[in-house]
């Protein structure tokens, strides 16, 4: 749920150069949209392995990209990956544990040059035992290959959780990357548009019913129990039943679109209505990735 997210995203200096990576004409000729997916996924799974025995201070940062933010414990943004690196360095537990993840959802962009994965990762420590996490990571793909632009983690506590692979989120098929800024400006205005949008409406009917309107029937929270939560059905009924929200939010911090304009991320601080209790932030980093089926379509939520 957005009101326990803890959130990696990417700063905004970084959209331009995001929208001019890699030969996408030449990848429209060659690939289908799901062997992009595959080689998204292979990519997710390659860093993993190579992290099996390095401690998670130091194989998390392997797959950030430059210009990766980290939000942290206290609601402020670690900005740039030396900076993620450090905090995760800081917290003495990722200095010798050890992660090993595998991804059970995907999706990308009809350009090929952004992504999505989701999964589940195990934490182990000498003497410890074995702590489960899920992640959320938005990748963007560069000249070295696909780097994550934003990520989080969150606990996955006891019970059941599903392992199997989803279906990824796919176009119908993959297009000539657009280099032109004004057309992916215009794009991640509208992204950001919609997130104001959602938190607008969540003030007039509630987060459940603003939560179903603005997501897709294949969604995914996080959320706080063992496992994923699919659909935005599902989703909204998981949100408290005030009438109006008791927090208000915005993509202020930036956006993030792909040259196609069907997959992006926004990020930014959740504010509760009221005054926070003493000792609680009133700035909560998020961020959410979103999908439309075409350009012309809505924007709808698909991982948060």
């Amino acid at each position: 749920m957005r009101l326990a997210a803890v959130w990696i995203a990417v700063a905004a200096p970084a959209l331009a150069s995001c929208a001019t990576v890699g030969p996408a004409e030449e990848a429209s000729a060659l690939a289908s949209p799901q062997a992009v997916a595959d080689e998204l996924l292979a990519a997710d799974r390659d860093f993993a392995a190579r992290a099996a025995d390095r401690p998670l201070a130091n194989t998390l940062p392997a797959m950030f990209d430059d210009a990766v933010i980290m939000p942290l414990p206290s609601g402020a943004f670690a900005t740039g990956k030396p900076a993620a690196a450090a905090a995760l360095s800081a917290n003495p537990t990722n200095t010798v544990a050890k992660a090993v993840w595998a991804p059970v959802g995907a999706g990308i962009a009809a350009d090929g040059m952004h992504g999505v994965t989701y999964g589940f990762m195990t934490i182990r420590e000498d003497g410890e035992p074995d702590r489960r996490a899920k992640y959320l990571a938005y990748w963007v793909k560069r000249a070295i290959g696909w780097r994550v632009a934003a990520y989080k983690r969150a606990v996955s506590g006891p019970g059941e959780v599903a392992t199997a692979l989803r279906p990824a989120v796919l176009p119908p098929r993959l297009v000539a990357e657009v280099v032109d800024p004004q057309v992916i400006e215009t794009h991640r205005a509208v992204l950001a548009a919609t997130e104001q949008a959602f938190s607008d409406r969540a003030q007039q009917v509630g987060l459940g019913p603003a939560f179903a309107e603005f997501g897709s029937v294949d969604a995914m929270n996080m959320g706080q129990n063992a496992d994923f939560t699919f659909g935005n059905q599902a989703i909204a009924g998981g949100m408290p039943p005030d009438p109006k929200s008791p927090v208000t939010w915005a993509a202020d911090q930036g956006a993030l679109v792909a040259s196609s304009g069907d997959l992006g991320v926004t990020w930014g601080f959740i504010h509760p209505v009221a005054p926070p209790p003493p000792g609680q932030s009133a700035n909560i980093p998020f961020f959410t990735v979103w999908h439309r089926a075409t350009p012309q379509a809505s924007w709808r939520y698909i991982a948060e």
